[in-house]
């Protein structure tokens, strides 16, 4: 990908027109949400009248290009290069698709698609996904609150955490049929995470359905921790007592461990959390705690020790 510096370009050749302009209604929309005005709920699949803003951070963040949200993913399941899901991911079929959710809750079930989609309030929201390889993108995302499916299933009292897990079909992902991870893949929020208002289950980006190199039909999105808890095309959720094992931490105890929070203090040992790229721009800028959302979401960890937890 060809990267170059930002103020050699105007603003609109950097992203499409189109969506430029579509960025001005998005922060718009997020000064009437910080004024107080209620965002109008949405049924599936129709186009947004606002968008959540950016919390913590520049309100005049340019938008991550299209291109580039769909052409550089992290997506194993179809190949280890960044290039690979958009090339592979074609093959995966998103309809029928049914999502079982069970463990400690009220209602358990098989969910085909459409029917745990309706009644959800559907809005759009403006988050940066930051991976531990010091790159990040700031993605309109589509999707509703996880909190309104955990509400509708009813969590027991026993309820601690919530487990997802990622289709497993070699036949569609060829890159399963390779032991980089034990698949199928796995991740994991305790339940008060699960629940925050930030938390959401994407079903687009960009005002168009989830492409499937980004994780259709359904992935999670927690804005406030590093990429790889964005888990992609969810078949499964599972709510239990115990703290699940999640792939990353499996594969690799010693980097990776159950709460991802992003933590510039705590360097992976392979590299250095403390800067970031965003994609697109060639000089690095700061890594924000919790990615710039620590107002929203520090309590959830007082008094744990964030080194230990990581």
């Amino acid at each position: 990908m060809l990267i170059r510096h930002p103020e050699d370009l105007p603003s609109s050749e950097i992203t499409p027109e189109s969506t430029y302009l579509r960025r001005r209604t998005f922060i718009g929309a997020g000064a009437a949400v910080a004024a107080g005005v209620a965002v109008r709920s949405l049924s599936p699949w129709t186009t947004p009248a606002s968008a959540t803003p950016l919390r913590g951070q520049d309100q005049d963040d340019e938008l991550t290009p299209f291109e580039d949200v769909t052409s550089y993913n992290n997506f194993y399941e179809f190949g280890l290069d960044k290039g690979d899901p958009a090339r592979n991911a074609h093959r995966l079929r998103v309809r029928p698709w049914t999502v079982k959710i069970d463990g400690e809750v009220a209602h358990p079930g098989d969910y085909e698609l459409d029917d745990l989609l309706r009644g959800m309030t559907i809005e759009d929201r403006v988050y940066r996904l930051r991976c531990v390889e010091a790159w990040s993108m700031v993605i309109p995302w589509r999707g509703f609150a996880l909190r309104q499916l955990l509400d509708r299933v009813e969590p027991t009292s026993k309820a601690r955490f919530v487990e997802f897990t990622t289709l497993f079909d070699p036949a569609q992902m060829p890159g399963q049929r390779r032991a980089v991870l034990r698949w199928p893949y796995v991740e994991g929020l305790r339940l008060d995470e699960a629940r925050h208002p930030l938390t959401l289950i994407a079903t687009g980006l960009y005002e168009q359905d989830l492409p499937k190199q980004n994780g259709a039909p359904l992935r999670l999105v927690v804005p406030w921790k590093y990429g790889f808890k964005s888990i992609k095309s969810i078949v499964r959720i599972r709510l239990t007592e115990r703290q699940p094992r999640n792939s990353w931490n499996i594969a690799a105890p010693n980097e990776y461990g159950f709460y991802a929070n992003v933590n510039p203090e705590v360097d992976h040992p392979r590299w250095s959390q403390a800067r970031e790229r965003r994609i697109g721009e060639f000089r690095k800028r700061r890594t924000l705690m919790f990615n710039g959302y620590g107002e929203q979401v520090a309590s959830l960890y007082a008094g744990m020790d964030l080194r230990k937890n990581f």
